[in-house]
């Protein structure tokens, strides 16, 4: 008995060495997924003698290899691997970085500690919360906010080292993150640089003392309003803009009125202070004497707002010189002008063509129906005008099929000397145009079409047609009778202005206009989109249905959208643009959110968890819109985000989803190095914690 039971223990420990020396011997397989799991069996089975194994496995070249060696290193206890796992905690990928947070987690040791909460400033989201994890793991008291708070340091010592020692970009970079810290500390050390002899490093310090958002730099950064140099003055601007500061209202309206190139920063600037009395006045100011563009801006605010006294602006009416600025007035006040029609009208017989499209453009906004005789009439006036120009060339229609040999569909002939080059070309251009036509149709998406030139030469150029362009838009807005057979005509031009607003004005009458919406040329796309928008639910209808049916860019589709409140039945071409992913995502889900189309909730979430999507700034404000619960754990995961304006975003997205079980973490954002991000964790907790509790 004895004698069987010894041969079989000499078996049973034969079968187990022969078993181990197999595992040894696939280790050098030329296999990765052969080697990775050879140092996992080994792992399971760990013997302080295969470390030194493990450490070879942790060099592999493939990654999967090493995150197993480091599974199995953190199983040593040995404290001379915790260099080696701080080592892979910077590892390309990053599977391996959240093993090695992992085992670090478990030797407990203080140089491990201090390794991951160096390591937490220089990883990427995922790493980030595995090294929280593993802090608590250890028993760290407070481990986010003692990594969050150790990040700031850092953060903060780097900048001011290069602040002081840095090449001048670099030092540039350094002012303005120095003054995203918001210390005071940062406004001291900047404030001296706003006299600096480089003048793209006194511009840096500037716009981070707009980021510092404290009060003491506003005297400095209006007296920069002074200086010579446009981006000096620029940074200013935005500066100012960023404080809110109502005392540097005179010195930002007179940069303003200058109509310089910093006037629009100016203007941007006093746009972003809070509305008063006096900003509304600065602006409307402004409306009557500031460049064309400011004029612009200044009027779509102060349509938000409640528009301006109309005497002084029809008193500049009546002045010959000073009309067309009135009118433009008028146009970018639109309804908020009454009775200001009977005024404009007899402007549209100036012999200035300006004058005249201006006046135009201003009963167009008014929308006066009493105007629309008088359009009639300038129509047909500007029509006849325009007749000798616009006289075709060319009296027979344009050719519509190629000549002999130039047709690409076509074998050329035998005798032309380039047939087997020209040939090979046609050959590869027609499959490209086959695979992308494939790729079209398996997305159900047709591509943009290019619209045929009317006439080989067009004596009319477009600032001579700038008038009828203008009309042909006022025809169909303000639906005069019979607009749509005279706009009609006009959208088959070879000049994209007057083609654009063809399409515009019969949108405006409620016409089929999708043609415009695959239109190549991207202006007359725009338009028609943007005109369908205002007309109304329908309008925004065929918008989304032709973001559906287009493949590549849809922007301006998109930017048309803008401000609107489409029908929540026609989300899914929205839905389908944040399942993509790419950069027209965050314009498509914050849409999303304004529809309160929930069913892209899950869409959202699943782009959130992939830590390489962009956009991630705007899914996370349109899921704290949304206000649906079931995103606070995906949304929470960004608190760990390594960019400030992510951590910022999913910080007040949670407080709109009232998550309060992300409290700790949110919390220890109070000590984040951005003053953004602590401004609005601060924020977030008061509307989250329990009354009474801090």
């Amino acid at each position: 008995m004895r004698v069987a039971l010894a041969s079989m223990l000499v078996l049973l420990l034969a079968g187990c060495s022969g078993g181990r020396d197999k595992l040894i011997a696939d280790l050098q397989s030329p296999r990765p997924e052969v080697r990775a799991l050879a140092v996992k069996k080994l792992g399971e089975r760990f013997a302080a003698d295969d470390v030194g194994l493990f450490t070879q496995a942790a060099r592999d070249p493939v990654a999967i290899v090493r995150a197993e060696a480091i599974h199995a290193l953190g199983k040593s206890q040995d404290p001379l691997v915790i260099d080696l796992l701080n080592e892979s905690l910077g590892d390309p990928d990053e599977g391996v970085q959240l093993a090695a947070a992992g085992s670090l987690a478990t030797l407990k040791t203080e140089k491990a500690r201090g390794y991951l909460q160096l390591q937490y400033s220089r990883r990427g989201r995922s790493t980030r919360i595995a090294i929280v994890k593993a802090l608590k793991d250890i028993n760290v008291p407070g481990a986010m906010a003692s990594v969050v708070a150790a990040e700031a340091a850092s953060i903060w010592e780097r900048n001011l080292k290069t602040l002081t020692e840095g090449a001048l970009p670099e030092r540039v970079g350094a002012a303005e993150e120095l003054g995203r810290s918001g210390r005071p500390d940062a406004v001291n050390r900047l404030v001296p640089l706003l006299k600096d002899n480089q003048i793209v490093l006194a511009a840096g310090a500037a716009r981070g003392l707009g980021h510092a958002g404290d009060a003491r730099a506003i005297p400095a950064l209006t007296a920069l309003l002074d200086e010579n140099f446009p981006e000096l003055r620029e940074a200013a601007c935005e500066a100012l803009a960023h404080l809110k500061e109502v005392s540097a209202l005179p010195k930002l309206v007179a940069v303003a009125q200058e109509k310089s190139p910093t006037s629009p920063s100016a203007l941007a600037a006093i746009i972003a202070l809070p509305a008063s009395p006096e900003t509304d006045k600065a602006l409307c100011d402004l409306l009557l004497t500031g460049a064309d563009g400011d004029v612009m801006a200044a009027g779509r605010e102060l349509r938000r707002r409640q528009g301006c006294p109309a005497d002084p602006i029809f008193e500049k009416l009546k002045n010959p010189a000073t009309a067309a600025s009135a009118l433009l007035a008028i146009a970018v006040l639109g309804p908020t002008l009454k009775d200001a029609a009977a005024k404009v009208t007899p402007s549209l017989s100036s012999s200035d063509a300006q004058v005249r499209k201006l006046a135009v453009d201003a009963l167009a906004e008014l929308g006066d129906p009493a105007a629309n005789a008088a359009l009639l009439k300038a129509f047909d006036a500007e029509l006849k005008a325009l007749d000798p120009l616009r006289a075709d060339w060319v009296p027979q229609a344009l050719p519509t099929v190629y000549a002999r040999g130039f047709d690409p569909d076509v074998a050329p002939p035998s005798d032309d000397p380039s047939a087997s080059v020209r040939l090979k070309t046609s050959d590869l251009l027609k499959k490209i145009a086959s695979l992308d036509q494939e790729r079209r149709k398996e997305q159900g998406r047709s591509a943009l079409q290019s619209m045929p030139p009317r006439e080989l030469i067009d004596d009319a150029s477009e600032e001579q047609l700038k008038v009828l362009t203008s009309l042909v838009r006022a025809l169909g807005k303000l639906k005069v009778d019979g607009a749509k057979d005279k706009i009609e005509p006009f959208t088959r031009e070879s000049s994209p202005a007057l083609r654009a607003n063809a399409w515009a004005g019969l949108a405006f009458l409620g016409e089929d206009v999708k043609p415009a919406l695959f239109e190549a040329e991207r202006s007359v796309q725009s338009a028609a989109a943007i005109a369908l928008v205002e007309s109304g639910a329908t309008g925004q209808g065929a918008v989304l249905e032709a973001i559906g049916s287009i493949s590549g860019d849809h922007s301006r589709l998109l930017e048309a959208l803008h401000g609107s409140t489409p029908p929540v039945a026609q989300a899914a071409p929205l839905i389908a643009i944040v399942k993509e992913g790419g950069g027209e995502a965050g314009q498509a889900a914050l849409l999303l959110a304004d529809m309160k189309a929930t069913d892209a909730v899950p869409v959202m979430m699943t782009l959130l968890a992939d830590p390489t999507a962009v956009a991630r700034r705007e899914v996370l404000i349109a899921l704290g819109r949304m206000k649906d619960p079931r995103a606070a754990d995906v949304v929470s995961k960004d608190l760990y985000s390594d960019s400030a304006e992510v951590r910022a975003a999913a910080a007040e997205a949670l407080a709109a989803l009232g998550a309060s079980a992300h409290l700790e973490a949110i919390d220890a954002l109070k000590g984040d190095y951005d003053l953004r991000v602590r401004e609005t964790a601060s924020a977030a907790l008061k509307r989250l914690a329990p009354q009474g509790k801090p």
